[in-house]
């Protein structure tokens, strides 16, 4: 697997094959781009974060999650005052 955006002036040989050249992967969780930029890792961390506050959404909706919600806002208040 290899990013480029030119073809390679040598070749790489692993195995008797060479390499594909893809148009991203992920990397330590980060996803790797050809075109060196942060606009498709920046959608996948909102689409990670929208996922993850909608599957707390029934403990925020609940009438336990607000006794959590207000310990939380009052956490948070005193921490950022």
């Amino acid at each position: 697997m290899r990013i480029s955006r030119k073809p390679p002036l040598i070749q790489i040989i692993i195995y008797q094959k060479q390499p594909e050249n893809v148009e991203y992967f992920n990397y330590l969780g980060n996803m790797i781009t050809n075109d060196a930029r942060c606009v498709s890792e920046i959608k996948s961390r909102i689409a990670l974060a929208k996922a993850t506050f909608n599957k707390m959404k029934v403990l925020f909706t609940s009438k336990n999650g607000l006794k959590f919600k207000d310990e939380i806002s009052k956490k948070l208040h005193l921490e950022y005052s």
